[in-house]
């Protein structure tokens, strides 16, 4: 009687630790899977973030290369081409889709589109009178400069500043050049100014 009952204490005994391990390797795997089910939903929320900074810098890639194109115009001395770039970077400003944008883009863009709006349109209306489309391509530059470190760029460009521009006062500019090529004087004095910054593509 006595063997009976110890063999059944161990044959329970058996089953339990088999129970044990078992639900232990189970605990095991779930937490792996867990850890794997963790790791890519960052690695997704990673390419979602970098995916949408990629649409915002698309959005605003228009605006900046008629802005360029503006400022390319200006250092040749050329007011009629500099009217044409603002033309087209006035119309790009009302293709720019918004909803890509987080709430911090929006805000920016939101803050500088009057703004850079109404220089573009003086620009490009004043064909004929290159010194006051220079005056508002200090405001234009002010505008664009908070676009690009905003929402970054699909180049690399530098931020130049010229210490006789705007009366003296001293103005800036964004350029995709290294070297620097005078929006505000010209030919005049085509290498007047100094690279502020270098604004990293993002």
């Amino acid at each position: 009687m006595t063997i009976r009952v110890f063999s059944a204490l161990m044959a329970t005994a058996a089953i339990l630790f088999t129970s044990c391990g078992n639900q232990a390797g189970s605990e095991n795997q779930n937490g792996s899977v867990t850890q794997q089910e963790t790791s890519a939903t960052g690695a997704e929320a990673g390419n979602a973030a970098s995916n949408q900074a990629n649409a915002s810098a698309n959005e605003v890639s228009m605006v900046i290369d008629h802005y360029l194109h503006v400022k390319n115009a200006l250092a040749s001395d050329n007011a009629a081409e500099a009217a044409s770039g603002a033309k087209a970077l006035t119309e790009s400003l009302g293709q720019v889709d918004r909803s890509k944008f987080t709430a911090d883009q929006q805000k920016t863009f939101n803050d500088v589109f009057e703004d850079l709006k109404e220089h573009a349109e003086h620009t490009a209306a004043n064909a004929g009178k290159i010194d006051h489309q220079r005056e508002h391509f200090v405001g234009m530059s002010e505008d664009v400069a908070e676009l690009v470190k905003t929402f970054g760029s699909n180049k690399t460009l530098y931020l130049d500043h010229c210490p006789m521009a705007d009366n003296n006062k001293g103005a800036n500019w964004i350029s995709e050049k290294k070297e620097i090529v005078n929006p505000y004087m010209g030919k005049k004095m085509p290498e007047c100014g100094k690279v502020e910054q270098v604004l990293t593509n993002q």
